[in-house]
C-alpha cells in the first residue's frame, strides 16, 4: 500500500526521426520536472525515435544494460536523484530483424531496477494510416510489479491499455504507469475511457506519458498525458502540445476508495 505522498510527472513529447534531438528534449523535460519537485518522472513510448521507417529502430537498438542511451538515462536519474521511467526504447531481441519495445526504470542512484518488454503489439488499419508493430517488434511475455520504497508500481505500454486481463496479472498495485503513442483516431475515441476504466477497475492511480502532435512521415499522436485517481477522476491533464505534467498521488485517497468500495475483495472469478 502507498505509504507517502509522491509527486509524479509525465514528459509529453513530439519525438522526431532525429535521435540526438529527441534525447535532448527528453532530458530537458526530465530536468524541468525534477526542478519542480518530481520524485518520479515518466517519458513517453518511443521517446528516442519516432521514425516513418519501422526498421529504423534496429539502427539504435541496444543490448539490455549496455549502450549510450541507457548510460545517459542512468546518469540523468543519478544526477537528479529521481526515479526515471524511460518510456520505451528499442532493445535487441533474439529474433532477427526485430527489437523489443522496452520500458526501463532507473532508481535515484542510476541503477536500472526494472524492465518490461511491450506485450501487446498494435495493429490498425484506418482510412489514411496503417500500423503493424509486429513487423518490427518482438512481443514480450512477462509482466512484473516494481516494489519501490513508497509503493507498488505496474507498467504497461500503450496498446496494453486495451487488455484488462493484463492489469489483473498484478495484485496490490498503487500506481500504473503507461507510456504511450496513441494515434489521433484511437485516442479521440478511447484514450480517456480506457485510462479511467483501468484506474477504476484496479482501484489504483494511473499515470500516462504520451507522444503528441505531428511526427516525421505524417504520423499524428493524441497527447493528453494525465494522472487519474482510483475513483476515475482526472487529477491533471495536458492538452496537445509538448509540456510537463506534475501531480501528486496520495495514500489517503487510495485507502479511502478501497475502504468505501472494496471491489477488489469481492472478485469471484480469478485465473
Amino acid at each position: 500500500m502507498l505509504t507517502q505522498v509522491v509527486k509524479v510527472a509525465s514528459v509529453q513529447m513530439t519525438s522526431s526521426a532525429d535521435l540526438e534531438q529527441n534525447l535532448h528534449m527528453a532530458e530537458q523535460g526530465v530536468r524541468q520536472a525534477a526542478a519542480q519537485g518530481a520524485d518520479l518522472v515518466a517519458l513517453p513510448e518511443y521517446f528516442p525515435l519516432l521514425h516513418p521507417d519501422e526498421q529504423a529502430k534496429q539502427q539504435i537498438a541496444e543490448v539490455y544494460q549496455q549502450g549510450p542511451i541507457q548510460t545517459r538515462l542512468s546518469q540523468l536519474a543519478a544526477e537528479l536523484g529521481i526515479y526515471l521511467v524511460a518510456g520505451s526504447l528499442p532493445l535487441i531481441s533474439e529474433q532477427a530483424g526485430k527489437v523489443y519495445n522496452t520500458c526501463l526504470v532507473f532508481d535515484p542512484q542510476g541503477v536500472c531496477i526494472h524492465h518490461y518488454h511491450k506485450m501487446h503489439l498494435f495493429s490498425y488499419q484506418g482510412k489514411n494510416e496503417t500500423y503493424d508493430e509486429g513487423r518490427s517488434i518482438c512481443a514480450g511475455d512477462q509482466v512484473q510489479a516494481l516494489d519501490l520504497p513508497w509503493g507498488r508500481v505496474g507498467i504497461g505500454i500503450c496498446y496494453d491499455l486495451r487488455f484488462p486481463e493484463f492489469f489483473r496479472q498484478l495484485q496490490d498495485i498503487d500506481l500504473w504507469i503507461i507510456p504511450a503513442a496513441f494515434t489521433v483516431p484511437t485516442g479521440r475515441a478511447h484514450w480517456h475511457l480506457l485510462l479511467r476504466a483501468r484506474a477504476v477497475e484496479n482501484q489504483a492511480y494511473v499515470l500516462a506519458a504520451a507522444q503528441t502532435g505531428c511526427h516525421a512521415g505524417g504520423r499524428l499522436t493524441y497527447g493528453h498525458s494525465m494522472l487519474v485517481d482510483p475513483w476515475g477522476e482526472i487529477l491533471a491533464e495536458l492538452a496537445e502540445e509538448p509540456n510537463i505534467l506534475l501531480a501528486e498521488i496520495q495514500p489517503q485517497r487510495l485507502q479511502e476508495v478501497r475502504q468505501q468500495l472494496p471491489a477488489l475483495t469481492h472478485r469471484r472469478l480469478r485465473e
